[in-house]
């Protein structure tokens, strides 16, 4: 067919079933902005470049395809880069279109000019730049490809102004989907013999790739086999949570008894999960390159594995393949660790029931209530969203996790997700009730995307928690240097008159008894709304109060 590059480009899209882009417009892809009118492509018109990619990501999360985003040259492709690392990181599929200068004009330092080989070699699965018009179908058709294999991940694309404004004949490439990855028999057999050999194995699940058939299969396998089943870090969506199997999450704030648990582990199954800094606890869980357990690593990247790790056993295959064949094992009569998954059951309930903070102060919302406050009134089927900051050990810890579409955070770590992942959430699943939960740091790091959730119709709820501060640095601030806090302070705007300026509902709560009628209005808004939780700023996490000491039973 002959048509405008930013035409073929938009069809190429919809071949591969994009229904829906974000974008912050620019001039340096026009042609595709107007191309996208006469699609059936939904374009989601974002505040900045960073919220729209971090949207992108969490829509590539919620649909295992490449979430989509275009951003213009320069400026705009850097606020994007916070985006492109986040899915770097939590291994998600996603493209980056980028609008650049014209191709004549190249290494002239032309207006807003950037190498995006260069800005984005090291978090990119693959940086293109069209070079003809032509070409453009089928290079989308690489990128997905690209965006899928393996380990997924974030793949750049820049299209020089003039291979979108000119025209050329162009064929428009078939859907991609991943190559399934599928475990060799024999490693199955050895899996089998080490599990029959262990007294103590436990199994943790984490990267992407993974749907809700694989997860059921899993759950299968680990009742066949009475396995415990850990989460990875922000990966507590793999496993449900009130499971009798399920032993708790490796991450920030792990319960003592799981980390126990896993330290004494004989053989540890980990599927998907890289076992990198915050599920190792520093690399001090998992001995570095040997781990003291036998470690058995199933990854979809063969340059992952043994690369960090010397697993006594590795298998090279995507979760979805490697569950249906474990779901399939015959399981022995009787098992060495007959009980233990119960045992690691009760024990993660323990840890995961809230209690009154008996430190408490009048003035401030207690979160151990507003949590216990949330499991009974929150449908099963919710999604709820983070940023990062000590405000999220609330949720991680305290929320129980249904199913696969339940929990979007970043593990890479990124303030600003929570809002922009709530945002994409919605859209994507309408039906559902979408929270996100944000720190007053993390919500100012992206909260101009209240108005896109307004502006698009995605009634989300926002718990912002604020204490006034960075509290995440403030508590190392407290711990290396006592009393001597600096450059963590907050002078924070009225959040909740910030919703209603947008169209949005706002309340502000300062006392803990006030929070269910709050709650109970912001779900019954029918637009984006924003409870403003006032929090002690000493109840620095779940654990601890400052000045430091270990917080009782009684706070939880």
């Amino acid at each position: 067919m002959m048509a405008e590059g930013g035409v073929l480009l938009v069809r190429a899209l919809e071949a591969q079933g994009v229904d829906r882009v974000f974008c912050v417009p620019g001039e340096s892809y026009l042609p595709v902005l107007d191309a996208l009118v006469d699609s059936g492509i939904d374009t989601v018109l974002c505040r900045q470049e960073g919220g729209a990619a971090m949207m992108a990501e969490a829509d590539g999360k919620l649909t295992g395809r490449p979430g989509i985003v275009f951003v213009t040259r320069g400026p705009g492709a850097t606020n994007a880069a916070s985006g492109v690392h986040v899915a770097s990181h939590d291994l998600t599929p996603m493209i980056l279109f980028i609008g650049q200068v014209p191709t004549e004009f190249r290494g002239r330092g032309a207006f807003q000019e950037v190498d995006y080989d260069k800005m984005f070699g090291g978090m990119a699965k693959a940086v293109f730049e069209a070079t003809t018009v032509a070409e453009l179908p089928d290079l989308v058709a690489e990128a997905f490809r690209m965006a899928l294999d393996g380990a997924p991940g974030p793949v750049v694309v820049a299209l020089p102004e003039d291979t979108l404004s000119g025209e050329a004949a162009a064929d428009i490439p078939s859907r991609v989907e991943a190559i399934e990855i599928h475990p060799a028999e024999s490693k199955l057999e050895d899996l089998w013999a080490m599990l029959e050999g262990a007294k103590a194995p436990i199994m943790i699940l984490g990267g992407s790739r993974w749907t809700d058939g694989a997860i059921a299969d899993v759950e299968e396998f680990a009742t066949h086999f009475h396995l415990p089943v850990a989460c990875s870090f922000r990966r507590q969506s793999l496993f449900p949570s009130l499971h009798p199997n399920y032993a708790g999450d490796v991450g920030i704030g792990i319960s003592p008894a799981l980390k126990a648990r896993i330290a004494t582990s004989d053989l540890v199954i980990a599927i998907g999960a890289r076992l990198g800094e915050m599920p190792s606890q520093g690399y001090t869980l998992f001995d570095v390159p040997a781990p003291r357990q036998r470690l058995v690593h199933v990854l979809p990247d063969d340059t992952e594995l043994g690369r960090l790790y010397h697993p006594a056993l590795s298998i090279l295959a995507d979760p979805v393949s490697f569950a249906r064949k474990a779901a399939q094992l015959a399981a022995p009569a009787t098992v060495a660790w007959s009980g233990e998954a119960e045992a690691a059951h009760a024990a993660y309930l323990a840890w995961s029931e809230p209690a009154p903070d008996a430190t408490a102060r009048p003035g401030y919302v207690d979160m151990n209530i507003v949590m216990a406050h949330l499991e009974e009134v929150l449908p099963a089927r919710s999604t709820l969203t983070n940023g990062a900051g000590n405000y999220a050990g609330w949720l991680h810890r305290y929320h129980r996790f249904t199913d696969h579409a339940a929990q979007l955070a970043p593990t890479s770590g990124s303030m600003g997700y929570g809002l922009p992942a709530a945002v994409a959430a919605k859209l994507r699943h309408p039906e559902r009730t979408v929270v996100c939960f944000a720190g007053d740091g993390c919500f100012q790091m992206t909260m101009q995307e209240f108005g896109t959730a307004c502006q698009a119709g995605a009634a989300v709820v926002v718990l912002l928690v604020d204490n006034s501060q960075y509290g995440t640095i403030r508590m190392h601030q407290e711990r290396h240097y006592p009393g001597r806090p600096s450059a963590t302070t907050l002078v924070n705007p009225d959040f909740a008159a910030l919703a209603r300026s947008y169209g949005g509902h706002g309340v502000t709560v300062t006392e803990t008894a006030a929070f269910p009628a709050a709650m109970e209005a912001a779900l019954a808004a029918g637009v984006p709304a924003l409870v403003h939780l006032r929090t002690d700023p000493d109840r620095i996490s779940t654990t601890a109060r400052l000045p430091f000491a270990p917080a009782g039973d009684a706070a939880g």
